[in-house]
């Protein structure tokens, strides 16, 4: 049976990235997994983890289930304890999908912080499927004039297909979700509103 690895970042309770989350994963048939990385913070990475870092590029290993023969000092170890069911979940996985909105014209802290814990150097995850459910208070979109601020989807399509090898990505988006709270963006109601119910119909 498949496997869901459900993750959200956004720091509301309510957003509009939970809300696409969600729809996507009560259509989901398998097993599912759900973590809260906003609610329950994963740590940022340390120094005993570049440790592990170096020393698998060292020995030359890429193979996830040999990372923990480099994991024999006290320090190593602490690091290891936050790492390891971290990364067990997305290697259980065959669809990661993430709720992700946009902070400042890139992810929310909260998830940078979970993707640097669970990778590695030349980590592969091909054969994986990754979902981004977004939400943006502008609009990204290609060819709009803020387009070129977009290190939102970019990075994370960048890195999730150039770091992990993974061809099958796939991005839905609210767009102007600030039109709903921005006076300078009222008159984009309409196109707020449907750019959600194209992202739920997408759901």
């Amino acid at each position: 049976m498949s496997h869901l690895l459900h993750l959200d970042s956004s720091a509301r309770r309510s957003s509009f990235s939970r809300e696409l989350s969600a729809r996507y994963a009560a259509g989901w048939p398998g097993t599912r997994t759900h973590r809260d990385l906003a609610a329950e913070p994963v740590p940022v990475i340390g120094e005993a983890w570049t440790e592990i870092c170096d020393a698998l590029l060292t020995a030359g290993i890429t193979d996830p289930a040999r990372y923990a023969d480099v994991v024999g000092t006290p320090a190593r170890k602490t690091a290891w304890a936050i790492v390891e069911p971290l990364l067990n979940e997305l290697l259980e996985a065959d669809v990661v999908l993430i709720g992700a909105p946009m902070y400042n014209f890139s992810i929310p802290a909260a998830l940078k912080a979970w993707i640097d814990q669970v990778t590695f150097p030349k980590m592969s995850l091909r054969g994986k499927k990754f979902v981004i459910a977004g939400a943006r208070g502008g609009t990204y979109a290609e060819g709009t004039p803020r387009a070129p601020f977009d290190h939102h989807e970019r990075y994370l399509r960048d890195f999730i297909a150039g770091h992990y090898d993974v061809d099958d990505v796939r991005f839905v988006h609210a767009e102007l979700t600030n039109a709903l709270v921005d006076p300078h963006l009222a008159a984009r109601e309409g196109e707020r509103a449907a750019s959600l119910e194209k992202a739920r119909a997408a759901f």
